[in-house]
């Protein structure tokens, strides 16, 4: 944290033969941020199938944010894109997981999204 730099980690579930209960925010990350309130945080991956904490933490904490990283537009879960259209504006950020989700193919897709202009800058770039 006193370095500026952020912490980018993986949540949600994980690929095959792994377990994917570390990758639940709710309790692990939830105890990073009470532990290292400074710290800003951006877990990766959406954070499926446990989105929904992920955007609670990303509410109750102002330094957690989500990204979209090895997921198309089009994949995204609905609730996601709702909390994006509204109080998740500023807390959701665009991520491609290169090479297997290729930055200009997922950027193809943004109007899938249904953001206006101001919120696709905030997606894709102020952060």
């Amino acid at each position: 944290a006193e370095l500026g730099i952020p912490l980018c980690l993986q949540v949600g579930q994980t690929g095959p033969l792994r377990s994917s209960e570390p990758g639940r925010p709710i309790p692990y990350l939830e105890r990073v941020c009470l532990e290292f309130p400074e710290l800003k945080i951006v877990g990766g991956h959406i954070g499926a199938p446990w989105q929904q904490e992920m955007m609670y933490l990303c509410t109750k904490f102002p330094n957690v944010y989500i990204d979209t990283s090895a997921y198309m537009p089009k994949r995204y879960p609905r609730d996601l894109i709702g909390f994006m259209h509204q109080n998740g504006r500023k807390k959701v950020m665009f991520g491609s997981n290169f090479p297997m989700v290729r930055p200009h193919q997922a950027i193809e897709q943004i109007d899938v999204l249904g953001l206006g202009q101001e919120q696709k800058e905030d997606f894709l770039y102020r952060k």
